[in-house]
């Protein structure tokens, strides 16, 4: 597990040192190019540098093993953070987009050529940390990176719409000055948009749901599969940050002493937890099995108290 925790701390320093180097450069451009666009898009680069820090941090604090205050380990850290950082990426980029409403009255001068430039490479880089962070996330099954590649992606729509207002007021010159507001409108539309949704993304992640349906299905299988096991009653797997935990009951035979059936049991955890990397816990409950008879007698009895 720690193994796919440094694989993806190793990402983010990598996205965080190209994102703020992009954010210097474009603010850098902007205030010399007269160009608000490029300076709001610099501005989701520096969101991108500060989210990358956060998560960077939180995932330190994740990987922690469990202690006497935190028995369930820190693993909600991340979420904690994601949802933190995407309100202040959220606030920040209406700031953005109010300050180009007020701006679309002003006459303003053409940005230089070179701005150009500077937009279109943004596009190239974060088109590059797209596959990079995406590949990350599929080698170590990190939903955050996963989330954080699709992040660049949406980075790099924005700044082709920065590119699209910037050739505009350059082949149109000043009576197109409105286009280049209108590019920072819509940048801070996309950065309001994808922050939204990563903090509802975080906080459906902080009430427990249950995993994907699929990979609820392997496990199950795989679990099913182990020896002793007779039937699978309950299968719950719930996602914390970018580890799962699993609370199975499983039925053994009546007959089955308590030493046998917590060997089984374990090896239902110990099986899990191997197979998959992600599995941090496995909370294993024994009942004795019940034939299907005795299951339909036990519906029909609780539905008539019911």
């Amino acid at each position: 597990m720690r193994g796919i925790y440094r694989r993806a701390e190793r990402a983010l320093l990598v996205g965080l040192a190209i994102n703020f180097s992009l954010g210097l450069a474009k603010v850098i451009g902007g205030v010399i190019g007269s160009s608000y666009a490029l300076i709001a898009d610099s501005l989701n680069s520096f969101g991108d540098s500060v989210t990358s820090i956060a998560t960077y941090c939180a995932l330190r604090i994740a990987r922690r093993p469990p202690d006497e205050r935190h028995p369930y380990g820190y693993a909600r850290a991340e979420g904690i953070a994601a949802s933190s950082v995407a309100l202040v990426v959220v606030i920040s980029a209406l700031a953005i987009g109010w300050g180009a409403i007020e701006r679309l009255g002003d006459v303003h001068g053409a940005p230089p050529l070179w701005t150009l430039v500077l937009a279109a490479a943004n596009v190239v880089i974060k088109e590059g940390l797209f596959r990079y962070h995406s590949r990350v996330g599929r080698r170590t099954g990190s939903e955050a990176m996963l989330a954080t590649a699709w992040d660049h992606r949406s980075d790099a729509l924005s700044s082709a719409a920065v590119f699209v207002g910037l050739f505009a007021v350059t082949l149109g010159g000043s009576s197109w000055a409105a286009a280049d507001d209108c590019a920072a409108l819509f940048v801070s539309g996309a950065i309001v948009w994808a922050a939204g949704r990563l903090y509802v993304g975080s906080l459906r992640d902080l009430m427990d749901p249950q995993a994907e349906q699929d990979f609820v299905a392997e496990l199950r299988a795989s679990a099913a599969a182990v020896e002793g096991v007779r039937e699978l009653e309950k299968f719950f797997v719930r996602k914390v940050g970018l580890e799962y935990f699993v609370d199975v009951h499983l039925q053994v035979e009546r007959t089955t002493t308590v030493e046998a059936g917590h060997r089984i049991g374990h090896r239902v955890k110990d099986r899990l937890i191997a197979a998959y990397p992600r599995v941090a816990d496995v909370l294993v409950h024994l009942e004795p099995f019940r034939r299907d008879e005795e299951q339909s007698a036990c519906q029909a009895s609780a539905k008539s108290i019911e």
